[in-house]
């Protein structure tokens, strides 16, 4: 990423380590600039950070994935055939050794 296109407030991710947030802060050290992170607080060279691509499209598609799977085993376990089984046990944690 060139300094140019870093603004204060941008959401950037650091490939190397998967870390991701918004830049608070860029300073010069060195001949270098760095963005300071405020999911860290520790700074990064701007050339290493990466534009963060919006997760709210994945969290939709995960929460509904989520909600589908709570859907199928609460089907699960009102299950006719479920109650039945658990009605021939006798609910012991016996290993049988």
């Amino acid at each position: 990423m060139n300094a140019e296109e870093l603004v204060i407030g941008m959401q950037v991710r650091y490939p190397r380590t998967g870390t991701s947030g918004r830049v608070t802060r860029v300073e010069q050290q060195h001949g270098d600039l760095f963005a300071e992170l405020d999911s860290t607080g520790l700074l990064y060279k701007i050339g290493e950070l990466v534009p963060a691509a919006s997760t709210k499209g994945k969290e939709e598609k995960r929460r509904e994935k989520d909600l589908e799977s709570i859907k199928k085993e609460r089907e699960f376990l009102s299950d006719e055939a479920f109650r039945e089984a658990l009605s021939h046990t006798d609910q012991s944690c016996e290993g049988g050794g």
